[in-house]
């Protein structure tokens, strides 16, 4: 055998046994989508948070404009930092410190808006992608699980799982927490 080939084979069998992109969850992800991190929707610091930012009545005009900002900006500017460091950025921060594989999470009103989060997002608005469409489920909320994906700024396999952020029964937002995939057990 050639030294490429064999250097081939060692590289290919030593690699981590990650989940590769593109697959589905693992059933540890499925199992604490459905237990722990659907019950981060109740909680009081989050659920204020989303009730005050809904009250604003933000236009879609309003959102879109600043997410069109907020795309532009290179690094962190004011508005995001106060939306980092609010009780609920807080509150989100803290929860990521809970365990190892929480590698970003984010909420958001009931438009997709960013209310909190513990990292910058590459958008402001989350309202036409799946993580929000599907989890706030027209004010109905359900659990959504992506798909494993590689995230370059992380250089991990990462899956989003969006939960249903409740006032009581009713549903006022979504929360979105990324999954190291190779962290978790």
């Amino acid at each position: 055998m050639n030294k490429t080939l064999i250097s081939f084979l060692i590289f290919v069998f030593t690699l981590p046994t990650a989940t590769l992109a593109g697959e589905m969850a693992p059933q540890s992800v499925v199992d604490l989508a459905n237990s722990t991190l659907s019950k981060l929707g109740t909680n009081p610091a989050i659920v204020a948070a989303v009730k005050a930012q809904n009250e604003k009545n933000l236009s879609i005009d309003e959102i879109k404009e600043t997410d069109k900002k907020w795309q532009a900006h290179v690094g962190i500017a004011d508005y995001m930092s106060a939306i980092m460091e609010s009780e609920c950025g807080k509150a989100l921060r803290d929860i990521q410190k809970s365990a190892p594989y929480y590698s970003e999470i984010f909420v958001m009103d009931n438009q997709g808006a960013n209310v909190a989060m513990t990292d910058k997002t590459s958008d402001y608005w989350q309202g036409d992608e799946d993580k929000f469409i599907k989890s706030y489920n027209e004010g109905n909320g359900a659990v959504f699980i992506d798909e494993v994906k590689f995230d370059a700024s992380a250089q991990a396999y990462l899956v989003q799982v969006s939960v249903p952020v409740k006032d009581g029964k009713n549903v006022i937002g979504a929360i979105t927490i990324g999954i190291d995939v190779d962290k978790i057990e």
